[in-house]
């Protein structure tokens, strides 16, 4: 009984203990219900639960991102990321007190960047380009002018998860071959709560774009900063922009995995994660390096190895090298693929404007000219630098002084408003152009590789337009009647030979009307030589009807100019006592300039109302965007009237340039100078660069459709060419490529490998290739491109179209390749 007492009182005293404990949780329990109740006013539950809603998602997905090489990327320590979501919607909430309604600008500000982000989500500017293009080479029922739209898209209607695709797409991109830490993870997870907004992250990004200029401070905040880091270490030449474009590169490429997403958000996360690995896999080809096998070429030439102009052994089979046969192109009947050396120390160029008046040695170590021109202030050497005090042959006392003197001999030629593209013959080292383009003029500058070595490659470091080319036995690669002006500055053409058969090949490409600047010692010297020239030139431009306008006189210079004129029609021609030289056949067509023979006969001036030539071009800038006038008669290239795809093409090029290129897809254009457009068509591209400090070379490949002549109307300017030869240029000539649906044309008819490896010959160190492509031409050339070890700055795809951005890299091989035809 005692053990029963003890028993039932211990008991009692249990369930008195019990009911103290319970008293003490339900009154702790309303105590965390107060407290609750008074924390709602100031913390908002919902987006601390979409937080760890979106927080967890992006650890379940997390765990399965695996990166390019097949390791995996990190793992997401969840303990962290709840406490950073914790001081997230701290700061969420000092930021909506911050952002009170009472600021009113800031109120205007936000909801205009919210209005925008919703516009750019649905149909991100680098996408519509590819569907627009499309319809418009199809032939859709829309006009083109709805085809080509700029920023009329559907704002979001479908409601997404909160955070949910900023978070697993933020893990699953590479951030420029560099893994994104948990620091950078929870400092994203941050900036999200901060703007506390539903949208991803790469909307609120695009939603600051403005016509293409980005909020730096905004991006720069919700960039990783090891991507930051990463940039300047890369290249120390390329600071300015990087940071911005890199972050927009990233931002798209969360886009482009979000796209591919569309529709699939109830999916489980593996049934996701799967989804992306499929398109992932459609369009990025996995490399395999053993299928490139690069060498180094092995030639005479060494780093400035030109395949089509050192072709040394079928230049010593040429039965004459009376008409500089020697320095035309000779190409190899299968193109080479193998990659031109680097010179010794070679770093990457000094940056416009700079550069017009000095260059690094070592990227074109030549003296030659320095001996030969240095005291017509050519070229100087100082130190490790090349320098160019802007003289020539006619005017060693400066470019800037020689060009006045032509306008003030001729007012009427008025430099960049009549006069805008012009062609300077045997140019030297280009300074002629290169001051000229301080007047709003194009200088389309040429000349043979020759004995003055590097003289082009000289103008193409400076940042000058330039080519090389030779009055020889062919035609020039231009169409007819497209130059304003031609200008030969003792150029050393025997203009008055054989009947004046390349003078006759001037008069072709000048425009009706035009001018051609000749300053020679013939115009100005009495001895008996120059005297005799002096009289075949004139009957020869006088039984070609052109006028002798002025010849004026360079006292500072100690040189004279005469200055001719082409005829506006053809009575002239009619009038002649004698048909020398004769009229072409009706048959000849003036605009076949690739390898074709030159001709000694002159073509009719056109005349008709709706003739090209016949009406010279509106003044500048007006004719880059206005359609010539005879245009309108003219089927455009997509099958519409020429005049409308003519203005629908420039909307369409400056609606990617200024969403997409300008500071979308990782490149830093403050150190761009040199560009070229390997396929143009309209010459649009180009136009929508007018206003940076660029000049580009037009590429209209002989197997497209012929265009070049609107493309200089427009007063720009290019060159015919077909890309299974190498083009007329030295290696490292260009920052930019830009290839429009171009490598998918030639594969039928060109190796591939070799156009590429053209590309890298042509392309600098840390240069850039943009092309545009079908997605299966993309992913060949995404491949080739890691084979190079190239950088991939941005990958796109969408309906079975892509855009890639790639940079060029200064790593060489270490094979060699011996390349017999260009051994001495």
């Amino acid at each position: 009984m005692v053990m029963g007492k003890n028993s039932r009182g211990e008991g009692r005293k249990s369930s008195r203990y019990c009911s103290i404990v319970s008293s003490i949780a339900v009154f702790v329990v309303f105590c965390f219900a107060g407290i609750w109740i008074v924390m709602s006013s100031i913390v908002q539950m919902p987006n601390l639960l979409d937080s760890v809603i979106q927080l967890s998602d992006l650890v379940n997905e997390g765990n399965h991102i695996v990166s390019e090489n097949g390791s995996q990327q990190f793992k997401v320590n969840l303990g962290d990321l709840l406490k950073e979501s914790m001081r997230g919607d701290s700061q969420t909430s000092k930021s909506q007190s911050a952002s009170h309604p009472e600021n009113l600008n800031d109120k205007k500000r936000i909801e205009n960047v919210s209005d925008d982000t919703a516009e750019a989500n649905q149909q991100e500017v680098v996408r519509d380009s590819f569907s627009e293009k499309h319809d418009l080479e199809k032939g859709s029922e829309n006009t083109i002018e709805e085809n080509y739209q700029i920023g009329k898209v559907k704002p979001r209607t479908e409601k997404k998860e909160s955070g949910r695709n900023l978070n697993s797409e933020f893990v699953e991109t590479e951030t420029l071959d560099h893994q994104i830490n948990n620091d950078e993870l929870r400092g994203l997870a941050q900036a999200l709560d901060e703007k506390k907004s539903d949208k991803s992250l790469n909307d609120y990004i695009l939603g600051t774009m403005m016509d293409g200029v980005i909020e730096e401070d905004k991006i720069n905040k919700l960039l990783p900063s090891k991507t930051k880091e990463s940039t300047s270490e890369s290249n120390m030449e390329i600071q300015e922009h990087s940071q911005v474009s890199e972050g927009v590169s990233i931002t798209n490429q969360y886009e482009t995995l979000n796209e591919g997403r569309k529709g699939h958000e109830n999916l489980s996360t593996e049934a996701v994660e799967s989804q992306y690995e499929n398109e992932s896999q459609k369009f990025s080809i996995s490399i395999n390096r053993g299928k490139y096998d690069w060498k180094l070429c092995k030639t005479s030439a060494g780093s400035e190895y030109i395949p089509c102009l050192d072709n040394v052994q079928a230049i010593k089979k040429l039965r004459s090298i009376r008409h500089y046969e020697h320095r035309e192109r000779h190409c190899l009947d299968e193109a080479s693929t193998c990659l031109v050396p680097l010179p010794e120390g070679y770093r990457i160029p000094i940056k416009w404007p700079k550069s017009r008046d000095m260059i690094l040695y070592n990227n074109a170590p030549h003296t030659k000219l320095v001996e030969f021109k240095g005291h017509q202030n050519w070229v100087k050497v100082m130190g490790e630098y090349l320098t160019f005090p802007g003289g020539g042959t006619q005017f060693k006392h400066g470019a800037i002084n020689y060009i006045e003197f032509i306008q003030k001999s001729l007012p009427n030629i008025a430099w960049g408003k009549r006069s805008r593209v012009v062609l300077d013959v045997g140019c030297g080292v280009a300074s002629f152009g290169g001051y000229l383009l301080e007047k709003n003029v194009l200088t389309m500058s040429f000349a043979p590789k020759d004995r003055h070595e590097a003289q082009v490659q000289f103008a193409l470091e400076r940042g000058i337009p330039a080519t090389l080319g030779v009055m020889g036995t062919k035609r020039l690669p231009f169409p007819s009647s497209v130059f304003d002006l031609v200008h030969c500055a003792r150029c050393r053409v025997p203009w008055h030979i054989e009947g004046g058969k390349l003078l006759l090949e001037l008069n072709r490409v000048l425009r009706p009307g035009g001018y051609f600047v000749w300053s020679a010692t013939p115009v100005y010297r009495k001895d008996p030589e120059n005297v005799g020239i002096w009289k075949d030139m004139s009957e020869i431009t006088k039984s070609m009807c052109w006028d002798l306008v002025v010849i004026g006189e360079d006292k500072l210079n100690g040189v004279a100019a005469a200055i001719y004129r082409k005829p506006t029609d053809n009575e002239c021609y009619n009038r002649r006592p004698k048909n020398e030289p004769q009229m072409c056949n009706e048959f000849d067509d003036p605009n076949k300039a690739w390898n074709v023979s030159l001709q000694d006969c002159m073509h009719k001036v056109p005349v008709g109302p709706s003739e090209r030539g016949s009406i010279w071009p509106e003044r500048w800038p007006l004719r880059l965007e206005k359609p010539p006038y005879w245009l309108d008669s003219q089927a455009g290239v997509y099958g519409r009237a020429a005049s409308v795809e003519f203005t629908a093409d420039y909307k369409h090029w400056k609606n990617v340039f200024y969403h997409s290129y300008l500071n979308g897809i990782g490149i830093n254009w403050s150190s761009v100078r040199n560009v070229m457009d390997m396929r143009a068509v309209y010459g649009g591209f180009a136009a929508a660069l007018k206003n940076l400090r660029v000049w580009v070379m037009n590429v209209v490949p002989i197997d497209s459709p012929d265009t070049l002549a609107l493309i200089y109307e427009r007063g720009l300017f290019g060159i015919y060419h077909d890309w299974c030869e190498s083009f007329n240029t030295y290696p490292r000539s260009y920052d930019i490529l830009h290839a429009d649906f171009l490598f998918s044309n030639l594969k039928g008819r060109c190796n591939l490998v070799a156009v590429i490896a053209e590309v890298d010959r042509i392309l600098r160190p840390k240069g850039y290739l943009i092309m545009r492509d079908n997605v299966e031409t993309i992913g060949e050339i995404e491949n080739i491109a890691k084979s190079l070890n190239w950088d991939i700055r941005f990958m796109y795809s969408k309906g079975g179209e892509g855009l890639l951005c790639v940079q060029k890299t200064f790593w060489r091989p270490t094979k060699v390749e011996p390349i017999l035809s260009a051994l001495v």
